[in-house]
């Protein structure tokens, strides 16, 4: 699938709203091109970003008062491991579905989309937790990192599978081109000292594994990762659209600029967080912001990479979700994020 967003604009996932309706509108007027489904953490903590995906993984164990969940896997996880294989061998993604109690924000853009004309709408897109932020993120009952286990390591990536294919399948009748985000933002940690047990490798062929069932349901895949980290794990991995945090670490990504080059002459894209997605904000314009982003542009063109083939694979963002930061200022970043593309398209086209 050929994408050339030349400067079109979307969103990470999280936003700090708790009415779905009112983000979701604020989303198809900001992102009209392409909108995505709003996670909403601050609605209830089955809605956090590690939490949101876990409705039927084996083994899980809430704690509704410390709002905690961690996996339980001492006792004999046999029955449970096997109905899971069960439903993953069989392709029943409905077992896999993100409920209304841990997603609003599916089924109310599913109810906006349903009542608009959606013909502009170039892309819509989705997002999953990665299977490594998943993993390092969660413990079994003995508070050892889940992604340790092979078995469970084995089961976070179907399962994740599976949520990706059950969030694609729900938007199809919609006819609309898709974008799948696996959100890995403990990427910027790998190779520290917490992670050193962390093989290159597997993080690679995990990534691959998810991308390639996205892929296989004819939609691109992106992942987003809001710090410092190997890029390359991505594009080895399969990634269509690299996500980072062009505000805070823009010059990273000119480290790798012989793969990006190549990345992009592929057909990849890279996702400009180019919008900072904190108090910072207050302290730029729009026309400042795509300063620069033309500064950090004109790095990477002197590289050697086409000044129009970074346009033509440009695609703009926030530098992370809005989910922790204050409704004020979430909507002063996607204003500023409009402002932006328009920019940006009117200069640059």
């Amino acid at each position: 699938m050929d994408f050339n967003p030349k400067g079109l604009a979307t969103g990470i996932g999280s936003f700090p709203q708790t009415e779905s309706g009112v983000v979701s509108e604020l989303i198809l007027t900001h992102l009209p091109e392409i909108p995505l489904w709003p996670q909403l953490p601050n609605t209830d903590f089955h809605e956090q970003m590690e939490i949101q995906y876990t409705e039927g993984f084996p083994c899980i164990v809430f704690d509704d008062i410390k709002k905690r969940m961690h996996f339980k896997i001492g006792e004999d996880p046999t029955e449970e491991l096997s109905e899971f294989y069960e439903n993953v061998v069989t392709d029943n993604l409905g077992y896999f579905k993100i409920s209304p109690g841990y997603s609003r924000g599916i089924y109310e853009m599913e109810r906006k989309l349903k009542g608009i004309d959606v013909s502009a709408i170039r892309y819509f897109k989705h997002q999953v937790i990665g299977p490594l932020t998943f993993g390092l993120g969660r413990t079994d009952e003995n508070k050892r990192a889940i992604y340790y286990n092979e078995i469970f390591r084995d089961v976070i990536i179907k399962g994740l599978i599976m949520k990706a294919r059950w969030m694609i399948d729900k938007f199809k009748p919609f006819g609309l081109n898709q974008i799948c985000f696996i959100d890995e933002p403990i990427l910027s940690v790998f190779g520290s000292s917490t992670f050193v047990s962390v093989n290159r490798m597997e993080v690679v062929a995990s990534l691959k594994e998810v991308y390639d069932a996205i892929h296989n349901e004819g939609v691109l895949a992106g992942t987003h990762c809001c710090g410092n980290t190997e890029w390359t794990i991505l594009i080895d991995a399969g990634a269509d659209i690299i996500s980072f945090d062009a505000y805070e670490y823009g010059n990273t990504i000119t480290f790798y600029h012989d793969k990006i080059k190549l990345f992009l002459e592929k057909g990849g894209v890279l996702a400009w967080g180019i919008v900072p997605s904190s108090e910072k904000i207050n302290q730029e314009t729009p026309e400042s912001l795509v300063k620069k982003l033309k500064q950090l542009m004109e790095k990477l063109v002197n590289k050697g990479i086409d000044s129009n083939l970074l346009f033509n694979k440009c695609l703009l963002t926030p530098s992370c979700g809005t989910g922790s930061i204050s409704v004020e200022l979430s909507n002063k970043v996607f204003s500023y994020l409009k402002e932006v593309r328009d920019i940006v398209r009117e200069q640059w086209q």
